[in-house]
C-alpha cells in the first residue's frame, strides 16, 4: 500500500495492520490520519498525569483496607512498596511509549512485541484494558458520592445511609466532567494545570491542620504497629498483602496519559516524562499524607468502625474536634479527586475510541467516529459514560459487589501492564537488536527494571482478588477475580465469533518531528 493511503468507513479511519514481522515498527508504511488536535503541552501533560492518579486523595478514601489488614506498619511499608513497584512499571512502559505513543498503548505494543499469536494477544489485551479503565473511572464518583453521604452522617447522626442515594450522588458527581469533556475540551489543559496546583497545595494545608490540632502518636505506633487479628487472616504475610489494596489502588493508572498521546505535543518526549514525573510526584504526596494521618489519628477502633463508612472522616473529626472543619478537610481532598474524573473520562474515552478504530469493539464503525464539531470521539465518550451509570446500579444491590468492581479495575490494569512487559523481556532475550530505540531509554538498566516491574505486578495481581475478611460469605467475597475471568472468557468468545474475522491488529502512523 502506498505511503499516505488511508482506509475510511464514513468519517472513521479504519485500521490497517502496519506489519506483522519483527521489524514492524521500522517497516510500517501505513499512515494513520491524525484526527485529534494536539493541545496538551509538557506542563499540562504532567499535571494531567499527576491529577489523574489523585493518589493522596484516594489514599484517604481507601484507608480502611490497610487499617483492617495490617494496620499502620502495613500502610507505611505498603505505600513504599507500591511507589517502588509502580515507578518500575511506569519507567518500563515509558520506554515503550517513547517508541510509539498512541491511544491504544498496551494492546498496540503487545501486537508488535509478540513472537506469535499477536492478533489474539492484542485483541484480548484490548478488551481487558478497556473494561479495566471503564471500571477505574467509577472510583472517583463512588468515593466522592459516598463520602458526601459520610459527611452527612457525621453532621446529622440520625441520617440513614441508603445505597440508592449514593448511586444518585455518583451520577451527580459524574455529570459535570462529562459535560466539560464534550463542550469545553480545550479548557482541559488549563483545568489540569489548576488542578495540579490544588493537588500539590491542598496537601500541605491538610497536613498542617492535622499537625497543629491533633495529638501526636508515638513513632512506635506508626512504624512498628502491625494489626493482624481483625480480618480473620492468620498468616502475617497474607494480612500484609491483602491490606495493600488501599495503597496500590491510589497509584493505579500510570498509563493514563499514554491514552491521551495523540493530543499531546511532542508526544514521544513528553508522554514518557509525564508518566514518570506523575508517578514520582504522587508517590511523595501519598507517602507524606499517610504518615501525617497515622501520626495524628486518634482512637483506632473508632476509626475502623466509623458509621460514616470512611475512617478518614472520623480521623479528621477526632483531630479538629469540629464537624465543620472535618468537612472542609474532606473537601480539600475531594475537589482535586473530582477533577481527576475529568482526566479519567478523557483517557478511557481515547482508549475506547482507539480500540474501536482498530475494529476491536462490536459496532466499531459507529464508535470510531470523531465528531467534526467537538473534535472528540463523542460516541466513545457516551459509551464510557453509559458504563459508569450502568455499573453504579450494582452498588444498590451490594456494596461488596461494587467494591469488587473497584478491585477489578486495579487487577485488570496490572494484567494489562504485565502482558507487554513480559513480551518485551522475551524480546530482549530472543532478539534484542530488533527492539527500536525511542526518545526515552533505560539503557543497560532496561532488563533489570522490566524484571522488577514484572515481579511487582505479578505480586499485586496474586493478592488483589483475595477477600478482605474470613470466613468468606456472599456479602464479603471479593468478586474481582470471577468478574475479570468472565471478561476474559467474553473476550475469547468475541474473538471466535467476530474478532478473528475483523481484527487485523493496530495501525501504525508515522510521526512528524514536531509531533
Amino acid at each position: 500500500m502506498p505511503e499516505g493511503m488511508e482506509m475510511k468507513t464514513e468519517s472513521a479511519v479504519r485500521s490497517v495492520p502496519a506489519g506483522s514481522g519483527n521489524h514492524a515498527y521500522e517497516t510500517a508504511t501505513v499512515r494513520q490520519k491524525q484526527q485529534l488536535e494536539r493541545y496538551l503541552n509538557f506542563f499540562s501533560s504532567v499535571a494531567f498525569s499527576a491529577c489523574l492518579l489523585a493518589t493522596w486523595e484516594s489514599a484517604g478514601g481507601s484507608l480502611l483496607s490497610g487499617l483492617y489488614n495490617g494496620g499502620p506498619a502495613a500502610i507505611v511499608y505498603g505505600i513504599i512498596l507500591s511507589i517502588v513497584g509502580n515507578l518500575a512499571i511506569a519507567c518500563s512502559l515509558a520506554e515503550l511509549a517513547s517508541i510509539h505513543p498512541t491511544a491504544g498503548a498496551q494492546y498496540h505494543w503487545s501486537y508488535f512485541l509478540a513472537p506469535r499469536g499477536r492478533r489474539f494477544i492484542s485483541f484480548f489485551q484490548g478488551w481487558v484494558s478497556v473494561f479495566s479503565w471503564a471500571a477505574l473511572v467509577c472510583i472517583s464518583p463512588y468515593f466522592i458520592g459516598t463520602q458526601i453521604q459520610g459527611m452527612v452522617v457525621l453532621t446529622h447522626p440520625e441520617y440513614e445511609l441508603v445505597r440508592w442515594r449514593g448511586t444518585l450522588l455518583m451520577w451527580a458527581v459524574a455529570i459535570i466532567p462529562i459535560i466539560i469533556n464534550v463542550f469545553a475540551r480545550r479548557l482541559l489543559g488549563a483545568i489540569e494545570v489548576a488542578a495540579g496546583i490544588m493537588h500539590v497545595v491542598f496537601l500541605p494545608v491538610t497536613i498542617a491542620v492535622f499537625v497543629i490540632l491533633a495529638p501526636r502518636n508515638p513513632n512506635a505506633f506508626v512504624w512498628d504497629t502491625f494489626v493482624g487479628g481483625l480480618s480473620g487472616w492468620k498468616d502475617s504475610g497474607v494480612v500484609f498483602s491483602v491490606g495493600l489494596l488501599g495503597v496500590i489502588t491510589p497509584l493505579t493508572g500510570v498509563d493514563g496519559i499514554i491514552h491521551m498521546a495523540e493530543e499531546v505535543k511532542n508526544a514521544k518526549v513528553v508522554v514518557p516524562r509525564s508518566m514518570i514525573y506523575g508517578t514520582m510526584i504522587n508517590g511523595v504526596l501519598a507517602f507524606s499524607y499517610l504518615i501525617a494521618i497515622l501520626y495524628c489519628m486518634g482512637d483506632y477502633a473508632e476509626a475502623v468502625t466509623s458509621p460514616t463508612g470512611y475512617p478518614i472522616i472520623t480521623i479528621a473529626y477526632q483531630a479538629t474536634g469540629s464537624k465543620a472543619a472535618a468537612c472542609v478537610l474532606m473537601a480539600l481532598g475531594m475537589l482535586p479527586g473530582w477533577i481527576a474524573l475529568f482526566n479519567g473520562l478523557a483517557s478511557v474515552t481515547r482508549l475506547t475510541w482507539a480500540f474501536a478504530r482498530d475494529n476491536g469493539l462490536p459496532f466499531s464503525d459507529f464508535f470510531a467516529v470523531v465528531d467534526p464539531t467537538y473534535k472528540i470521539p463523542l460516541r466513545a465518550l457516551f459509551l464510557v459514560a453509559s458504563c459508569i451509570f450502568a455499573l453504579s446500579f450494582i452498588q444498590i444491590g451490594s456494596t461488596a459487589a461494587f467494591n469488587a468492581i473497584l478491585s477489578l479495575s486495579t487487577l485488570g490494569l496490572y494484567i494489562s501492564y504485565l502482558i507487554p512487559l513480559v513480551l518485551l523481556v522475551l524480546k530482549r532475550f530472543m532478539a534484542p537488536k530488533e527492539i527500536p530505540q525511542g526518545a526515552f531509554t533505560l539503557g543497560k538498566f532496561g532488563l533489570p527494571m522490566n524484571l522488577l516491574a514484572i515481579l511487582f505486578a505479578t505480586y499485586f495481581v496474586i493478592f488483589l482478588p483475595f477477600p478482605a475478611t474470613l470466613p468468606v460469605t456472599a456479602e464479603n467475597m471479593n468478586y474481582a477475580g470471577p468478574v475479570l475471568g468472565f471478561i476474559m472468557l467474553f473476550a475469547c468468545g468475541d474473538w471466535i465469533v467476530r474478532g478473528r474475522h475483523k481484527w487485523q491488529g493496530p495501525t501504525v502512523r508515522s510521526y512528524e518531528r514536531n509531533e
